[in-house]
Parts: C-alpha cells; structure tokens; sequence
C-alpha cells in the first residue's frame, strides 16, 4: 500500500493524546496522511479519521473552536472515530452532559464498575459478535471473534443495530460499530498489534 493509494485521507487534530501512535501505525501500513484542524481540509477528504483520548467535552471544545463540527457532520466519505473520537459521534454523553455529533444515535454513558471490575477499563480483551448482527462487516475481514484488542476508557457505548462487535468488562458494551459511512472503534487500533492493524486497513480500503 503506498501513500498516493489512499491520498484523500486526513487525521483530525482533535488534540488527544493518541495522535502521535495513529500517525505512527498509519505510516507501518505505508501512508502518511496529513494532520489537519481546518474545515476545509475536512470537506474535500476523501477518508478521515478522528482520534481521541481523554474526555469528550474538551475534544467537542476543540472541534468546535476550529469550526469542525458543521464539517463533520456534513461529510458523506468513510469516517472513523477511535476511542473518544467513537464516543463523541453519537448524540451525547454522560461525561460532563456532553453534546456530540449525533452522527450515531443514541448516548455514551460511564461504565459500570463493581468488586474486581477496574474503572477505567485498561488493558487486552476479546471481540465478540453482536448478538443478533453476523461477523460480516467489511470492517472485520480478517478479524475472528475472540481477537485481541486493546482498551482504555471509562464510558462506553450501547450494544444497538448498528453494533458489529462486543466486549464485555463487566457488562458488555459497543466495541465496533457501523452506520451508514460512519464507523467507531472503541478498542485503540495503533495499539492493538494485528487486530488494529487489520481494522486500519480495512477502513482505508472500505468503500459504504
């Protein structure tokens, strides 16, 4: 895979702490896309992808300074959202009331812990199907049911229609999901060995 394949992809600057490992795993697959925190940029990609670490109120703060959100919202390329770059896709969250994109249904709430489940959720856990939805998602070829992958969250998604995958610390929650041209992976790709690299290059190569 060379760069010039996949030219029109773009890495939002949403100021998380990721970046520099998503740019990294970007570039062992042979691209180097460029970082941008402009509207226009946005709006004439032909892919993006939108880290995040931390919190949703600060990276819907920083979109919202830069003049991203109408852009985000009005994209109709493949987006992924990875992390809290997910979470902020949906309506909301219940992280500080935060208003997201809305470009996913429904809203993201704090995880649940209880005796021997650790909040924030920190560490390698298997993928599994959504019940109901068979493994079939382009997204997934080339990942089994039972992969690894790796996490660090505190607020997770619902299992809903557009799940494509499951983890389960004690509840489960949204994993993967897929609606339309936008994707989440809440698992961290960069650092999830070959199950992140497969799913990258999946979404580099998904046409919806």
């Amino acid at each position: 895979m060379s760069a010039a394949d996949h030219a029109g992809l773009v890495v939002v600057n949403s100021g998380g702490a990721n970046l520099g490992s998503i740019m990294i795993a970007l570039r062992r697959l042979g691209i180097q896309p460029p970082l941008v925190d402009d509207a226009a940029s946005i709006q004439s990609a032909g892919r993006i992808l939108l880290p995040g670490v931390g919190a949703a109120g600060p990276i819907m703060h920083r979109l919202r300074a830069f003049g991203l959100i109408d852009a985000l919202r009005s994209v109709r390329v493949p987006l992924l959202g990875i992390c809290v770059g997910m979470q902020v896709l949906y309506e909301r969250s219940e992280e500080n009331a935060t208003l997201g994109l809305g470009l996913l249904s429904g809203a993201v709430r704090r995880l649940r812990g209880r005796d021997g489940i650790r909040v924030p959720h920190m560490g390698w856990n298997t993928l599994e199907p959504a019940s109901g939805n068979a493994w079939s998602s382009p997204m997934l070829d080339g990942i089994n049911p039972g992969d690894y992958a790796y996490f660090v969250h505190s607020y997770v998604a619902p299992v809903g229609q557009d799940c494509l995958a499951t983890v389960e610390h004690g509840e489960r929650f949204a994993a993967l999901v897929q609606s339309g041209h936008v994707v989440g992976a809440q698992f961290h790709p960069e650092r999830s060995a070959q199950t992140g690299a497969r799913l990258l290059s999946n979404f580099l190569e998904w046409q919806p």
